[in-house]
């Protein structure tokens, strides 16, 4: 049996990720005697180093890690059988509070593209300035300078960028780039910032930035150790939340359910897991997945828990020189952690204030690299990249430090490693995230990632491994590969990984590979591709008929007193990592339920 909880609020949020946390904050600050109720699963977030000190970022990874929700997809054959695991946030901020940190914006035809009703990015550029505060270069047109999430270069610079991009601009015949994130440029090397605050070395996500910051405000409340079960109707108006207390944060916690009750709005905001399986729960989807979990349906809604997307990264490990600074022994645990974190706390400064990524490119390939692409990948050329110069296939990058992969990290020894890694931008392929019931009766997940069911995604990860090995064989703290994550070459092959005694000469030849090299590296690929942690579109914003499921003011077809704002609604894949988006989408949901309240867009606690 449910019972009441006293308390009456004027919005609930389900979920208290990023995009929640930033329209709630931003709600709070217009109107201050709004009643504002976030209910999050995880745990609160608040001055947690793990969380704030940004060298930590790789522990939220970790198998045992509670901040994160492990979603497993279904076996794919396009996997070589492989379950491919796509973890999630699951703590007060979500994902700003798991992230790798990295400053990446999409280019602005990408909203455009989306053809939503005031989502053009005419519309959205002032809100992208709005909500940073760029503290790289002083007076660029497109960023912000005064706005809750700080954009800095981090505590510490680490010689390995430099490097990746000297070789880049060299060897690989690109331009060099200040600002790649001009919401234009592209296939120019360039430096990688990061969501780390320059002055005090913190992470800037959304929970501190937005919520935490008005602790002041009894009227914003964050109950955490909340999982949202479905949203409570009368005549198809949303007037609450039945909830539990969440079994992972609280495991000696009562389990019986409560109701939150919502006088004016209910916002679901549990990200591309949490969002479509929360609908469902509440009779709002396909019929053959409610049926088939004994739910009765409220609204027929078949796009609910479809278009799924994400993008597919590849981390491949090298050996780097015994003097080039990296974060491995930061993230082994050595005695180096209590003297940086000494200065990280005097000054903010230091490799704590790091996240080992500092140079990048949104590359798009020449002519000379298409005609060495499986032709495959030609229509799908063709028909999106071409005749778009701001749409960039990959992203090339350079980690000071081993970063593993999730389906198949290495025990390695201790010493100095840096990683190439390479994530395709627009993959075709897409999956799906419904609610099911497993053969013990309890509710699972039908996850299916997608990852490289389209035969083109591919080919863009058998080039970028290519490309990357070539760079990073010329840059100076190379000293090798680490075979096992790399390709099983044949025996004799001249792709065979190996140690090294330094970098070959930048003119040196390109390696050749054989048919038999290819398709080792194509059944590399199949077993190690992973998420990028960039989960989205399964509450499309699209018309109805098209299976969306929110409308452009992220209203749920069907119901009323219903929205939805996280990731889940973007309608496309976007060129960036999603962080980005997601606090985007948390500040025009912000202001278009102000607009729905009749409340001015004026941030009270500055005035």
């Amino acid at each position: 049996m449910s019972h009441l909880i006293l308390s009456e609020f004027d919005i609930v949020f389900a979920g208290g990720g990023t995009t929640a946390c930033v329209v709630a904050g931003r709600l709070a600050a217009y109107d201050p005697s709004l009643r504002i109720l976030i209910l999050e699963a995880g745990q609160h977030t608040l001055n947690k180093p793990i969380h704030v000190q940004p060298y930590q970022f790789p522990f939220n990874q970790a198998p045992t890690s509670t901040t994160v929700t492990f979603n497993i997809g279904n076996p794919s054959p396009r996997l070589n059988g492989r379950a491919p695991i796509v973890p999630s946030g699951r703590c007060v901020g979500g994902g700003s509070c798991v992230n790798f940190m990295v400053y990446t914006r999409a280019p602005a035809s990408d909203y455009d593209d989306w053809g939503v009703d005031d989502w053009e990015s005419e519309n959205l550029i002032p809100l992208m300035k709005k909500l940073e505060t760029y503290e790289v270069q002083p007076d660029l047109p497109t960023h912000g300078y005064n706005g809750p999430i700080k954009v800095s270069s981090g505590g510490c610079e680490v010689g390995v960028s430099d490097e990746f991009i000297q070789v880049g601009t060299t060897y690989h015949k690109r331009d060099y780039a200040d600002d790649t994130n001009d919401l234009e440029t592209c296939n120019t090397y360039s430096p990688w910032r990061k969501y780390i605050d320059g002055t005090t070395g913190r992470r800037s996500d959304a929970a501190h930035h937005y919520v935490y910051n008005q602790a002041h405000n009894p009227n914003l409340q964050v109950w955490d150790g909340k999982c949202v079960k479905r949203i409570i109707f009368e005549d198809k108006r949303a007037v609450g939340v039945e909830f539990t207390s969440d079994p992972v944060s609280c495991p000696d916690a009562d389990q019986s359910s409560s109701i939150a009750r919502a006088l004016k709005l209910v916002v679901i905001s549990g990200g591309a897991f949490g969002s479509p399986t929360i609908l469902e729960r509440s009779g709002i989807g396909a019929e053959t997945v409610l049926k088939r979990c004994g739910i009765q349906q409220l609204v027929n809604l078949p796009g609910v828990g479809e278009n799924y997307q994400d993008h597919n990264v590849v981390f491949v490990p090298y050996l780097a020189a015994d003097e080039v600074v990296t974060m491995d022994a930061l993230w082994r645990g050595e005695s180096i952690v209590q003297e940086s974190l000494a200065q990280w706390n005097s000054s903010g400064k230091s490799l704590i204030a790091q996240n080992g990524l500092d140079s990048k490119i949104k590359w798009r390939p020449d002519d000379e690299e298409l005609k060495a692409m499986d032709p495959v990948f030609q229509p799908r050329w063709k028909e999106f990249f071409q005749d778009r110069p701001d749409k960039a296939v990959a992203i090339f990058l350079a980690i000071a430090g081993y970063g593993a992969q999730l389906s198949r990290p290495l025990i390695l020894p201790p010493r100095n490693y840096m990683t190439a890694g390479y994530y395709t931008l627009y993959p075709v392929s897409v999956g799906s995230v419904h609610i099911n019931v497993t053969e013990n009766g309890k509710e699972g997940m039908d996850f299916t990632t997608g990852f490289l069911d389209d035969s083109s995604d591919i080919v863009p990860l058998d080039f970028g491994y290519k490309k990357t090995r070539e760079i990073f064989r010329r840059m100076a703290s190379y000293r090798g590969e680490i075979a096992a994550g790399h390709p099983d070459f044949p025996e004799g092959s001249a792709a065979a990984c190996r140690e090294a005694s330094g970098p070959v000469d930048i003119n040196a030849p390109d390696i050749v590979y054989t048919a038999e090299d290819d398709e080792a590296i194509s059944q590399f690929h199949r077993d190690v591709v992973q998420t990028a942690w960039h989960s989205l579109g399964t509450c499309a914003m699209k018309p109805e008929e098209d299976r969306g499921v929110v409308d452009a003011r992220l209203n749920v077809y069907g119901v009323s007193n219903l929205k939805v704002a996280d990731m889940s609604i973007s309608p496309l894949n976007v060129g960036t990592n999603t962080y980005s988006t997601a606090l985007l989408i948390g500040e025009r949901a912000a202001m278009i339920i102000a607009e729905d309240l009749g409340i001015n867009c004026v941030d009270l606690t500055k005035v």
